[in-house]
C-alpha cells in the first residue's frame, strides 16, 4: 500500500486558487492509479480527478477546464490545481490510491485501497 499524506488546503475567496499536495510512502507509487475525491457532509465522496501511470487524466464534469491533477513519480508526490474556485467546491478533499490498476482509472471511492487523512478547501463569496 501506499501511505499517503495531504497538504494545501485552506481558504480562498471565488475565483481563487488553491494548489493540493499528497506525499506517498511506500510501494508502489509510480504503476498505482492515483485519484482525488472530495466530500461534504452531506454527500459521499465524489470522484474529482484521476490519473493513470501513463500520465493520462481524468475528471469530473464538473471541474473540468479549472482543475489540473499531476503527478511526479521521481517525488512520490500528487497535485491537484485549483482555479477559478466556486463556492460549491467547498469539501475536504482526498488523495487515494488505487494500487490494483496501473491503467484503468475507476471513479468509484470503493475500488481505492489508500486514502489520505483530508485537507479542508473553504470557497467564500
Amino acid at each position: 500500500q501506499v501511505p499517503l499524506v495531504e497538504s494545501g488546503g485552506g481558504l480562498v475567496q471565488t475565483g481563487g486558487s488553491l494548489r493540493l499536495s499528497c506525499a506517498a510512502s511506500g510501494r508502489p507509487f509510480s504503476s498505482a492509479v492515483m485519484g482525488w475525491f472530495r466530500q461534504t457532509p452531506r454527500k459521499e465522496r465524489q470522484f474529482v480527478a484521476g490519473i493513470n501511470e501513463s500520465g493520462t487524466t481524468y475528471y469530473a464534469d464538473s471541474v473540468r477546464g479549472r482543475f489540473t491533477i499531476s503527478r511526479d513519480n521521481a517525488k512520490k508526490t500528487l497535485l491537484l490545481e485549483m482555479n477559478s474556485l466556486k463556492v460549491e467546491d467547498t469539501a475536504v478533499y482526498y488523495c487515494a490510491a488505487d494500487s490494483s490498476h496501473s491503467h484503468y482509472v475507476s471513479r468509484a471511492a470503493n475500488d481505492y485501497n489508500t486514502w489520505g487523512q483530508g485537507t479542508q478547501v473553504t470557497v467564500s463569496s
